[in-house]
């Protein structure tokens, strides 16, 4: 999270004093452990795979994720440091130890943050989920239209654009739908150096079936250090999964900034502030987006 922080200038905006605070990010993904570098900052623990009231993430996935987000970096003396760390967190454990869920909790789990919106001042929603290529139909229909209606209840939703790159259109679900803001890796060409991660060229590519540019953006996803389910350390992982959560932190900042953006018009701070760079200039996307000129 270092490298992150440094290639994407957040320490510009953090000497400015923001932090993400007021702003509640809902994650849905394995869980989350009681880390200390979330301190007191998770509001609320639901599982929708066991049915269990503790925190626990029995995979890591989520816990990493959350790290990215809203990671104090307590642990680490403030070098593995998230994207907003001050920041609040809504935490959906819609996937179980192997990483799988069903459809039906995701969709359970959207509308749940659609209710408890104002109660908890959840303003973003961040899916580092998606879709198998070979899901029903019917299946992808129903969460396309359930991060729509997140979305249209006023909360930025931000999908991961998955790994099944670099083809055309290998976007996957929900992170093709046209209104979200969808996130891909910008160094998904780095080799990973070792077997568990994804290959080279990683990232999902766009357009759509529906000629839409996905991703819309890009932000730093391979080997990424953050907090880590074992004990109070950190781990590394790399995906798309990872670039997600760095840009649902980047948006909390802004919303800090800017409490009453409503979703259509932090994807329009993206588009206006995205700038081309070499590392991107080849793949249909708006580009990356620094945080000094974001907020």
């Amino acid at each position: 999270m270092d490298q992150v922080r440094k290639k994407l200038r957040v320490d510009d905006a953090r000497r400015k004093g923001f932090r993400g605070l007021g702003v509640t990010v809902a994650v849905m993904d394995t869980g989350i452990v009681p880390h200390p570098d979330f301190d007191s900052r998770i509001v609320k623990f639901k599982d929708y795979t066991r049915g269990m009231r503790k925190m626990y993430d029995d995979n890591g996935h989520g816990t990493h994720v959350a790290g990215i987000i809203a990671g104090s970096g307590k642990m680490s003396h403030g070098l593995y440091q998230g994207m907003a760390p001050g920041s609040s967190l809504y935490i959906q454990k819609v996937l179980d130890r192997k990483g799988n869920g069903n459809t039906g909790q995701m969709l359970s789990a959207i509308d749940e943050v659609i209710e408890e919106k104002e109660k908890y001042n959840i303003r973003i929603l961040n899916i580092s989920v998606g879709m198998l290529p070979t899901a029903d139909d019917s299946e992808k229909e129903k969460l396309m239209d359930a991060v729509e209606k997140a979305w249209r209840a006023g909360i930025v939703v931000v999908a991961a654009a998955g790994n099944n790159g670099p083809g055309r259109n290998s976007v996957t679900i929900p992170g093709q739908c046209k209104s979200i803001i969808t996130v891909g890796s910008i160094d998904d060409y780095k080799d990973q150096g070792h077997a568990k991660g994804p290959k080279a060229g990683y990232s999902g590519r766009g357009p759509t079936d529906c000629c839409v540019v996905k991703p819309e953006i890009l932000a730093p996803g391979t080997s990424i250090k953050s907090c880590s389910y074992h004990g109070n350390g950190y781990e590394m992982k790399s995906g798309t999964s990872m670039s997600a959560p760095v840009i649902s932190g980047a948006i909390a900042l802004l919303l800090e900034k800017y409490p009453r953006l409503t979703p259509a018009q932090v994807k329009l701070k993206f588009y206006e502030r995205a700038v081309m760079i070499r590392e991107v200039e080849k793949q249909e996307c708006w580009g990356v987006v620094y945080l000094n000129r974001l907020l």
